[in-house]
């Protein structure tokens, strides 16, 4: 089987965030069919069409190649207001121009939204899924993952809620499935 390159974004720049946990279990327990990287997008500045010239800026040009060698993305974001963070809509803005080079055309995806309430980022989730389709990203239907209630399932850095594991472990290897079959 073909190791497929994964591109994990997480909408949180908190240094000791939840949602980064979270993506880090789900490497954890990816299967070896899956090579999974946190591409950070802290340092991104805020797009403006007017930086897009003969020469970007360095952080667009790294952050795009670095999309563009990924056989497939993993987002998992936190819920600011209902909707995602403002630093991940950037990101989804950034890989998607200049218009007609998006870094993130094809790939495809999936989601897992966290929050420390009992809804697990619902808002932020399908915002997210509704700006796949224009970036022409197959998003994996279900499991669909919304991880409520996120404080109680960690010790510091370890995941020690069992049911949240075993949901993990079925939901990166769903994933794994989707990427090899959609993977160009």
């Amino acid at each position: 089987m073909t190791t497929r390159n994964i591109a994990v974004i997480v909408g949180s720049l908190r240094k000791d965030s939840f949602t980064r946990k979270v993506a880090q279990s789900m490497i954890e327990l990816a299967p070896a069919s899956l090579n999974m990287e946190i591409v950070e997008i802290r340092d991104l500045p805020l797009y403006n069409q007017d930086d897009e010239t003969d020469h970007p800026p360095a952080a667009f040009t790294a952050f795009r190649e670095r999309i563009r060698q990924a056989d497939g993305i993993l987002f998992c974001t936190p819920e600011y207001n209902r909707s995602v963070p403002g630093a991940l809509k950037n990101a989804i803005d950034v890989g998607s121009r200049p218009y007609g080079k998006a870094a993130y055309t094809g790939k495809p995806c999936a989601i897992v939204s966290v929050s420390p309430g009992a809804l697990g980022g619902f808002g932020a989730n399908h915002h997210l899924r509704q700006m796949l389709p224009f970036l022409d990203m197959p998003c994996m239907p279900a499991p669909e993952a919304y991880v409520g209630m996120v404080a109680g399932k960690y010790e510091g850095e370890r995941l020690v809620d069992d049911a949240s594991r075993a949901f993990f472990q079925t939901f990166i290897d769903t994933f794994a499935g989707w990427v090899e079959r959609h993977a160009r």
